[in-house]
């Protein structure tokens, strides 16, 4: 790790392909016991900068620094501070879970059974260690792979869609157990298409579209720049409407409002606007001092979906 307790560095990284650019300038760091998110729609590149991280293909230009070491320069040493599940962990189905972890620290050096041990503890497994993987379920196999890629004792947890295929419970369960992970004190890169996971789980996010990343930083401050959505339910409507238009730094949406609980009283019908939320009071007021009954205000804060979508103009997420 770098004295500042930077855990990966990447720097400007660019990977090119025949004659086309794929990654065109990625950039972005983590910390010590942070969970950062990467997120990227369909051919974004998101898929091509993680197969750079952990070595599998080699970059055009830029840098990778994994705990201060080049992976240019010293691949083996900075690999070693790596964990990863790209994709689906690969398991051999017919040994137990204890077997499969035996069999991956046969590959790595100085791995104990006492490490071993440990792993098994840090992922919840004491109890079903000894059976065979075949009888697992989807998450208790996510668990045996993170088991896996724990073995090394690595600085950096890479983690490509770990809830894909889980069920509510057990994607509730998995950002339970990554947020505790990092809490001890490990760095977690996790790419996900369930946004609403990854603003639940992530410290800071990253968000690449074309090969470049477009936004980074910690996700409540990502979202304090995007403007709230408020819907309005006012009798008259059209005197309503008409008085929200001609307010500054208010504007309106085409978007359908309808609260059942108010039918006859003219205000079912709700109006959608962009503003910002400190507005209200001062809106509120000038609608009721002109004859306008205000039944309800309600604020729909922005989220990562949203942030995302404008960013990406609703390209599809991987």
């Amino acid at each position: 790790m770098r004295a500042d307790g930077t855990v990966l560095s990447v720097k400007n990284l660019k990977k090119k392909i025949k004659d086309k650019w794929i990654i065109k300038g990625v950039s972005f760091d983590i910390g010590a016991g942070e969970v950062f998110g990467f997120l990227g729609p369909n051919g974004a590149g998101k898929t091509t900068t993680i197969r750079m991280l952990v070595g599998l293909i080699r970059p055009t230009e830029g840098s990778i620094e994994i705990g201060g070491v080049s992976l240019r320069q010293d691949s083996c040493r900075a690999l070693s501070q790596i964990g990863c599940i790209v994709e689906n962990p690969e398991l051999y189905p017919y040994l137990s879970g204890w077997e499969n972890l035996e069999h991956f620290a046969r590959m790595l050096p100085g791995v104990t059974e006492a490490r071993i041990r440990e792993v098994v503890a840090i992922v919840g497994m004491d109890q079903r260690i000894g059976d065979k993987v075949k009888t697992y379920s989807l998450g208790m196999r996510q668990r045996l792979g993170i088991a896996q890629a724990l073995l090394g004792s690595p600085k950096l947890l890479i983690l490509d869609e770990p809830t894909n295929g889980l069920d509510p419970q057990g994607i509730k369960e998995m950002r339970e157990f990554i947020r505790d992970l990092a809490s001890k004190g490990l760095s977690v890169f996790v790419s996900s298409h369930l946004l609403s996971e990854i603003q639940l789980m992530c410290d800071r996010v990253a968000i690449i579209s074309h090969g470049s990343v477009i936004a980074v930083g910690q996700v409540a401050d990502l979202l304090k720049r995007e403007t709230s959505t408020v819907h309005w339910h006012v009798a008259p409507r059209d005197r309503g409407l008409a008085l929200l238009e001609a307010a500054d730094g208010v504007t309106l949406l085409q978007e359908e409002v309808r609260q059942p609980e108010l039918e006859g009283t003219g205000a079912d019908q709700g109006i959608a606007a962009e503003l910002n939320a400190e507005r209200i009071p001062e809106l509120t007021e000038r609608l009721t001092g002109s004859g306008v009954r205000v039944y309800a205000v309600s604020i729909k804060n922005p989220t990562l979906e949203d942030l995302f979508l404008r960013l990406t103009e609703g390209e599809r997420i991987e």
